[in-house]
Formats: C-alpha cells, sequence, structure tokens
C-alpha cells in the first residue's frame, strides 16, 4: 500500500513543528492552543453537568426574545428611588478607600452637582466620613459608563422589555472629554448637568411622551449594518435616534433656544446614543439571567479597581478580580502611565453579543481604539469560538450577515484561554482628569475560573 501525505494539516504549538511540513509543500494551518486554565476537576463537573445544554439554550433563546423599548425618561429620585446621599456607580461593590481616581472624581462632583458638599475638598471628608451609600448600578437594574456615578437629580432613560417584564435605566450622555463619568468634576462639569437636569432631560421627557415609544433595540440593529458596533461608535444609532425624537421636539412646545440647543446637543455628540445601547444590552443579557445550569455570563463590569462578572447559574454573585489597563490611543500628551485600570458598566453592550464582540461590522473603530481592519475582522470571529450563540438582530454585513456572537461561556472561555474582546474610553489615573484615550482590553481570567468553580459547586450530586 503506497502511503501519501496529506493536502492539508492543523498544527498547535510551536512553529518549528509547522515548518517541516511547509517544505513538504503541504498546506500548514497553525493555530494557537493552550491547556485549559483553572481547576481541571470543576472544569469536568460543569461538562458533565447533565443541565448545562439546555440550559444554555433556553439562556440564549431569551437572550434573543428580549424587547428594548425607550419608554420614558425620568430623574433618578423617581425611577430608582435614590435619596439624597445614595449614590449609584460601575462595577461591582466598592467602597470609598478603594475606589480608584475617576471613580472618586466623579463622586466628588456628583456631590457638589446635589449641592451636598461647595467644595471638592468638603466632598471628599463627606465621601470619607461614610456618610454615603455606595451601591453598583447593576443593583438597581441600572447601568452606568465608565464611572458610572447615579445621584438622585440626574435623568434617566428608562427601557422596558415587555417580553420579560423587566425594566433597566441609565443616564443621559454627557459627550467626550472633561465629564463627570471620565472623573472630572470642574466648573463645566457641573454646569452642563445642571443644563441636563433642566433643560435636556424634561425635553426628551417631552418628546418621548409625545411621539411613543422608541425601539431602540430596532435601532441597535441597523446601526450594527452601518458601521457602528455600539460601544465605542455609535454615530449612526446617535443620528437615527434624533430622527425618531426631534418632530415631537420642535412639536413640544418648548422655547425654540432651549430645542435648538438640545438637538445641537445631541446631534453634536457621536456617543448620545451608548447611553441607550447599554440598558438596552442589560435587557437582554439579564432576560438570560437566574437559570440553574446555565454557564452564561449576565454581566461584565468594572469599577476602575476590579472587573466582575455574573453568570446566570450563579445569580447576582459577583466574580471580581483586579481590572486590567486597556493599551489602544491617547488624546494629546497623555500615555500609559496617565490611564486608569478599566472601568465602566459599558461592557454590558459585550456581554450582549456588541462593543468588542462586533468589531468585525465597524473596521473604522480600529481608527480610534488601535490595532488594524484585519484584526477587527479576526476579533470577531475568535468570539464565536468562546459564545453559546448568535444573535440576527444583529447582523454582520462583512460577514455575510451573520448574527453577532452572543452569550459567552465561562466553560468555552476556560477551556480555550480565549476572553471576551472589549473595546472602551480611557480615564485618567487622577480624579479630575477626565479622558485620556481609548483602546482594547480584556477580562482577567481569574473571573471565570471562580465562576467555573461556583458552578461546579452548584453541580447537583
Amino acid at each position: 500500500m503506497r502511503l501519501t501525505a496529506p493536502e492539508s494539516v492543523v498544527v498547535a504549538g510551536a512553529s518549528l513543528l509547522a515548518d517541516p511540513l511547509r517544505r513538504q509543500a503541504v498546506d500548514v494551518e497553525e493555530v494557537q492552543w493552550q491547556p485549559p486554565t483553572g481547576d481541571p476537576a470543576a472544569l469536568a463537573t460543569v461538562m458533565a453537568d447533565r443541565r448545562r445544554a439546555a440550559a444554555n439554550a433556553h439562556a440564549l433563546e431569551a437572550m434573543l426574545g428580549a424587547e428594548a423599548q425607550l419608554v420614558d425618561v425620568l430623574p433618578a429620585s423617581e425611577v430608582l428611588g435614590l435619596q439624597p446621599g445614595e449614590f449609584l456607580h460601575a462595577g461591582p461593590p466598592i467602597d470609598w478607600d478603594r475606589a480608584s481616581g475617576p471613580l472618586r472624581g466623579a463622586l466628588i462632583g456628583a456631590s457638589l452637582f446635589e449641592g451636598l458638599a461647595a467644595t471638592p475638598e468638603e466632598a471628599e471628608r463627606l465621601l470619607s466620613g461614610g456618610d454615603v451609600s455606595l451601591a453598583p448600578c447593576h443593583s438597581r437594574g441600572a447601568v452606568g459608563p465608565m464611572a458610572g456615578v447615579v445621584s438622585p437629580s440626574m435623568w434617566m432613560f428608562c427601557l422596558r422589555d415587555e417580553a420579560n417584564d423587566a425594566s433597566s435605566y441609565c443616564s443621559l450622555n454627557e459627550g467626550l472629554g472633561k465629564v463627570l463619568r471620565y472623573g472630572a468634576y470642574g466648573d463645566e462639569v457641573i454646569d452642563r448637568l445642571r443644563w441636563m437636569t433642566d433643560v435636556l432631560g424634561p425635553l426628551l421627557q417631552k418628546a418621548v411622551r409625545k411621539q411613543g415609544t422608541v425601539d431602540v433595540k430596532a435601532i441597535a440593529g441597523q446601526m450594527v449594518q452601518m458601521g457602528d458596533e455600539g460601544h465605542n461608535r455609535n454615530r449612526a444609532g446617535t443620528l437615527m435616534f434624533l430622527r425618531e425624537v426631534l418632530p415631537a421636539l420642535i412639536d413640544s412646545g418648548a422655547p425654540t433656544r432651549d430645542v435648538a440647543e438640545a438637538a445641537r446637543f445631541v446631534s453634536g455628540n457621536d456617543h448620545f446614543f451608548l447611553n441607550l445601547v447599554m440598558p438596552a444590552c442589560k435587557l437582554v443579557t439579564r432576560a438570560g439571567a437566574g437559570i440553574p445550569g446555565s454557564s452564561v455570563v449576565t454581566v461584565m463590569s468594572r469599577n476602575g479597581t476590579d472587573f466582575g462578572i455574573q453568570v446566570s447559574g450563579t445569580g447576582e454573585e459577583w466574580f471580581t478580580a483586579p481590572a486590567n489597563t486597556p493599551e489602544g490611543l491617547f488624546l494629546g500628551d497623555y500615555g500609559p502611565k496617565d490611564a486608569n485600570p478599566d472601568i465602566g458598566d459599558s461592557a454590558i453592550t459585550e456581554t450582549a453579543g456588541l462593543g468588542g464582540l462586533s468589531m468585525a461590522t465597524a473596521p473604522a473603530i480600529v481608527r480610534f481604539v488601535g490595532g488594524s481592519v484585519p484584526d477587527a475582522l479576526a476579533t470577531t470571529q475568535r468570539m464565536y469560538d468562546i459564545t453559546v450563540g448568535e444573535n440576527p438582530a444583529f447582523a454582520i454585513p462583512v460577514l455575510e450577515f451573520r448574527g453577532a456572537p452572543t452569550g459567552v461561556d465561562v466553560t468555552a472561555v476556560v477551556r480555550s484561554g480565549v476572553l471576551p474582546q472589549i473595546n472602551t474610553g480611557m480615564a485618567g489615573r487622577v480624579a479630575g482628569t477626565g479622558q485620556v484615550g481609548a483602546g482594547l482590553v480584556t477580562p482577567p481570567m481569574g473571573c471565570f475560573t471562580q465562576a467555573l468553580d461556583a458552578l461546579a459547586a452548584a453541580v447537583p450530586s
């Protein structure tokens, strides 16, 4: 019997294994491989859990069926029940002593905005003295970008998922640069927040109530086909939202000067729609939460110190590890030493399949966060390997309208060593600095190995 060489082979490991085959004119595809991380016994236990496949399919089905309708715009005191001295923040729970610079800056600014302190120094004394309450946005069904600080007087987008009888909320987007969510608290920041409270919030409320509900999920689906990935690029989404509400704004009876100022603010802020995508994504992932045996991630979030995840099969338990620092492009004279570790609830977009998981649909994003167009395409292709399915509502044109990779699976992450890709803004380490750049980052693997251990402990004996 004559033996013939194969026409093509797949090689895992060192390149020296592939080179001899190439010299024999064999088509060689090299793949990266590494042993699974974490506890092998825990991984084996979870993989053998008879509930897992059906539970993950259930979680995916629920996520794909979630709705996201903007139904109102209201103050946080009304929709979240926040009282003076109560603040929400991005990421898992944290106290003042461990808070990062940008989170401290945002809390200082919110204290000044609410009139709880007259100076930054007085605000710091108030916050360090334990006389205020800090809680994650996620604990109230809300999400907050970057520092994510929400105080009672701030106005919130209110979104509903009638299919699952759920609501989610997010503050209004301030724009880029020196803004509260990046930890800045100068006079211009506080003045802008007051205008948003006195003018923008009430105007948007009138517009939404006059116009009727706005289908945020539908806009998100359209913008994915127009070059937005829903995290760091929301230009098309912002303009489509403005198109929806502008006629009602004009017909609201509000002073013409206020309407014009609001329209200029929204149209000039390409990130405005981010604060609608985020609660929409929260509704998507929330629909898949609380399913025993499911290894699907339902929250990825960071507070500037810790990165935390929640998993469907373990409820609202947080699994945390030190947050990584993004790598990317910097503004002005800022550099890596100025960047704070990863911060914000905006990774909820990646949790739902947008953002870094859908970078292929937004190749222009690489000009903002670094990398190349092939990198963006390869990233999304890689994300399909660690997710349980695809969302046809977010169809990616360059991939033949394949649905966005959806439902990050803890077991797939641990087995492959591939971490979810997140693209994000970068806040300055020092409170009051504001934005210093934008880049790419991944969660720490420790979050996923901890979650795996908890899932293993919950498997029925």
